[in-house]
């Protein structure tokens, strides 16, 4: 999670397609989830997102609550199910994305911020949910080919 929060606040931000950018941390955050549980994926989502909140500015622990509970329910979404299928885990991150950023922006409204560009934030939801989807896709590829490579 250190590695994923440190590339998200250092340089990763300056990397955008169509106003989203890549978000390692929710990714490391939900990969986590899908192999841990509930109770630990919330623990997990609750630290990750109070370090995004201590990085970002004024946001008011919106990304705390938003991340905790978007841990908790990868977790949930994940009962059952092999965490090593990658369209599974691609999957859930895409929905993983678009839960938190709605619930972040529920929590930046409750604090008083406007809602006028909901369809640009929207737009970059969307967005940012392939760049994650593609982001967790590709790390799992280069795993699997680095475990093969090793048994051979």
């Amino acid at each position: 999670m250190a590695a994923a929060l440190l590339a998200q606040v250092s340089f990763l931000h300056y990397i955008t397609v169509r106003g989203a950018t890549l978000s390692p941390v929710l990714v490391v955050v939900v990969w986590y989830a899908i192999a841990a549980g509930a109770e630990r994926a919330a623990i997990f989502g609750l630290v990750a997102g109070l370090c995004e909140d201590m990085l970002g500015t004024y946001t008011g622990g919106a990304w705390t609550v938003a991340t905790t509970l978007t841990a908790i329910a990868a977790a949930l979404l994940s009962r059952g199910f092999f965490g090593d299928s990658i369209p599974l885990v691609a999957g859930i991150v895409i929905l993983a994305t678009l839960l938190h950023k709605l619930i972040f922006w529920m929590m930046m409204q409750a604090q008083g911020y406007p809602p006028g560009l909901g369809w640009v934030h929207f737009h970059a939801a969307l967005w940012q949910a392939v760049l994650n989807a593609l982001l967790v896709a590709a790390v799992m590829l280069v795993l699997r080919y680095r475990e093969n490579v090793a048994l051979s």
